[in-house]
């Protein structure tokens, strides 16, 4: 997935969308935003960065939202940083769980956000700041918005957690409760 490595840049793809396609919301910004990398991971000893340094929230929102309206979908931001062991662990449950993936790709456009403070600059600090401060909740922490940008609910994510990971069944629940209704 290109959200592995951080982009030094996006560019925006129009490519007509396949209606129902399983691989489809998976690789949702692999299609929209083509991410491009020529420097090294931020944190190299935790492996290639899950979150970009250099995106902005407030467009990859913008893009999703714009999905979302037409895929009658929700908006998942999930809000971290690549020195976060918790960040990656429920990133790996969401690209790598089949029923999680399927829940998340048929209910939601996921938006990950770099919150990440270095050389005194916290990063997306506008995006927190406009929904409510989210991180004070620890990180990782998840936002749902409806298509119209509206926000739904926040939550803290060791509540989804099980021993030393995320619980499938408690993050696919959460994903079910708060899946736009059909």
């Amino acid at each position: 997935m290109a959200t592995s490595k951080p982009p030094i840049r996006s560019l925006v793809i129009f490519v007509p969308v396949v209606a129902n396609s399983a691989i489809h919301m998976r690789y949702l910004f692999s299609i929209f935003i083509l991410t491009v990398t020529l420097h090294a991971a931020e944190y190299p000893q935790m492996g290639p960065d899950i979150y970009s340094p250099t995106a902005d929230a407030a467009e990859d929102i913008a893009m999703a939202l714009t999905l979302a309206k037409a895929e009658n979908k929700h908006v998942l931001l999930e809000f971290g940083a690549n020195w976060c062991v918790w960040c990656r662990r429920l990133h790996g449950l969401m690209e790598t769980n089949r029923d999680v993936t399927r829940v998340l790709d048929q209910n939601h456009v996921l938006v990950m956000i770099d919150v990440n403070s270095r050389n005194g600059t916290k990063r997306n600090l506008a995006t927190i700041e406009k929904y409510g401060n989210p991180t004070q909740h620890g990180l990782p922490v998840l936002v749902v918005l409806d298509a119209s940008g509206k926000l739904l609910t926040t939550q803290e994510t060791g509540a989804l957690e099980e021993g030393d990971a995320h619980s499938p069944a408690k993050v696919i629940a959460f994903l079910q409760q708060w899946a736009p209704p059909r």
